[in-house]
C-alpha cells in the first residue's frame, strides 16, 4: 500500500492515549452537514472547559477550536466515500490537535493531491486571495476556501496522509491540524 504526505509531517504523529475520539457512524441515518455543526460544538466545548474561569479565553479557544473542527468535517462529510468518520482531539503543549479519518474514492484523493501540492508549497494569505477571486469568477464553484482561511487566518498547520486500499478500490484520508492556544 502507497502512503503519501502532504504538509507538515511531524503533525502526523498523534498520541491517541490521551484524545477524546469520536466515531460517527454511516448508517440509515446518513451523515450529513448538521452532523459536522454539533459534532464540532460538542468538541470545542469538552476542550475549552478547562478555560471557563477566564470567560474572555474560554470564548476564543471554545470559537477557534469550533470553526478548525468544523472545517475538516465537512470536508470529511462532503468528499468521504460510504463509511464511518473518525475524529481524535486533544490539547497538548500550548496546541489544539486533531485528526479527522475517513474513506475517499481514488479520483477524489488523486483531485486532492494536485490541489494540496499547491497549496502547501505557496503563502497561505496569497492562495486565500486567489481562491478567492477564483470562486467569484466560477460563480462560487471554488473548493479550498476552508482550509486556506484555516492556514491564514487561524494559523493552523496541517497535514494530510493518503493510504491507498488497492482491494476496495479507496483511499483512507486522515486530515490533521494543529493550532496554538494560550494555556493562560
Amino acid at each position: 500500500m502507497a502512503i503519501v504526505l502532504y504538509g507538515r509531517e511531524h503533525l502526523v504523529s498523534f498520541d491517541t492515549g490521551h484524545a477524546l475520539r469520536l466515531r460517527l457512524l454511516d448508517g440509515p441515518l446518513h451523515l450529513a452537514w448538521k452532523h459536522s455543526a454539533m459534532t464540532s460544538d460538542f468538541i470545542a466545548e469538552m476542550i475549552a472547559l478547562s478555560f471557563r474561569p477566564s470567560p474572555q479565553q474560554y470564548k476564543v479557544v471554545r470559537h477557534d477550536i469550533g470553526y478548525v473542527t468544523n472545517e475538516l468535517l465537512e470536508n470529511a462529510i462532503k468528499f468521504r466515500m460510504q463509511g464511518d468518520i473518525v475524529i481524535e482531539a486533544l490539547v497538548e503543549a500550548e496546541s489544539f490537535r486533531i485528526r479527522v479519518s475517513n474513506f475517499v474514492d481514488d479520483e477524489t484523493a488523486v483531485r486532492f493531491q494536485h490541489f494540496l501540492s499547491n497549496v502547501t508549497t505557496g503563502d497561505p494569505g496569497d492562495l486565500l486571495i486567489q481562491q478567492i477571486e477564483a470562486s467569484v469568477a466560477a460563480s462560487g464553484n471554488i473548493s479550498g476556501l476552508g482550509l486556506l482561511t484555516l492556514m491564514s487566518d487561524y494559523q493552523a498547520h496541517l497535514a494530510w496522509r493518503f493510504e491507498e486500499d488497492r482491494p476496495h478500490k479507496r483511499t483512507k484520508l486522515e486530515t490533521y491540524a494543529a493550532m496554538a492556544i494560550a494555556l493562560s
